[in-house]
């Protein structure tokens, strides 16, 4: 359906944090690709992951997602 896109910082709070992709995965008990396809926004996490993904990086799940575009950084 359009506009069931979700949007998500991953990939900047990895980099931030100093973390690759299968060490997040690791973490998260997931494949390491699951972590590339949410990044690229070709998968949407479920209520859990979205949850387990913001206690990973102590973050509210508001800050990791949204339903729209965040603001580019600087903005």
């Amino acid at each position: 359906m359009a506009g069931d896109e979700v949007f998500n910082r991953i990939a900047m709070l990895r980099a931030e944090r100093g973390v690759s992709r299968r060490q997040l995965a690791d973490a998260l008990g997931v494949h390491y690709q699951t972590v590339g396809y949410l990044e690229r926004g070709e998968y949407s996490p479920s209520l859990y992951l979205a949850l387990k993904l913001a206690e990973y990086f102590e973050v509210p799940v508001e800050v990791v997602f949204s339903t729209k575009p965040f603001p580019r950084i600087g903005a």
